[in-house]
């Protein structure tokens, strides 16, 4: 790990990854979410999960499961 990365470790990269599993203490959804990287994303988006379990950015189609959903 180079010295610059270290700052960044715990950092989640935004628009990386297609699917995501989030937990109610994670709501409100929105993609980008609080703690990613913003410096390469699109304008945050808030999205509602609560009724179906499971959403879709509209601008970069990462899928976002509610994994404790009743």
């Amino acid at each position: 790990m180079h010295a610059s990365d270290a700052s960044n470790e715990r950092l989640i990269q935004a628009n990386a990854e297609h699917s995501y599993q989030v937990t109610r203490d994670d709501l409100p959804l929105s993609c980008p979410m609080p703690g990613m990287k913003l410096w390469n994303s699109h304008p945050r988006v808030y999205m509602p999960i609560e009724a179906s379990g499971r959403s879709k950015c509209p601008y970069c189609g990462a899928v976002y499961i509610l994994v404790d959903h009743h």
